[in-house]
């Protein structure tokens, strides 16, 4: 029997609600306990909301998690730790708003994705100083090849 493949796996977390600290760090243990293991963590940045207005400010960080998960079943994994850590609602056409928590996958490998609900790399990634800047700070020469990739 084959040996199970490990991917890596780089995760955008933020949250503008509640405790902030709490939730970033509360979404770790339920990414390490349904995902893999996080193999980097980048610093907290606090940034400003992004594509809408709010009073409440953002807590940010990118993961590296090493995972056995294929890319729909990852996606499942965070869907389904957004909603237990109570999200309500993903963003819908470009409506954003307030979150207690939001995963989203940025990078799995090297892999190119493009399906109606899962685009890897992370469509937006690069317009957002709030991911690219903990990318970079946990892998700047995967974050490299990833942008000339998608600028070319």
């Amino acid at each position: 029997m084959g040996e199970i493949r490990m991917h890596t796996v780089f995760l955008g977390i933020g949250t503008n609600l509640g405790d902030k600290e709490h939730n970033i760090l509360r979404s770790y243990e339920l990414i390490e306990q349904r995902v893999g293991e996080i193999v980097k963590r980048s610093t907290l940045y606090n940034t400003e909301p992004w594509g809408f207005l709010s009073e409440n400010g953002f807590l940010n960080s990118v993961i590296c998690v090493e995972t056995k998960l294929l890319p729909r079943d990852l996606l499942k994994a965070t869907q389904g730790i957004e909603k237990e850590m109570g999200r309500k609602e993903k963003s819908h056409n470009g409506n954003y708003h307030d979150r207690i928590i939001d995963i989203d996958i940025l990078l799995y490998d090297d892999l190119m994705l493009s399906e109606p609900d899962l685009v890897i790399p992370h469509p937006l990634m690069e317009k957002r100083d709030f991911v690219m800047r903990p990318l970079r700070e946990i892998r700047e020469e995967k974050t490299d090849k990833i942008t000339k990739q998608l600028t070319s």
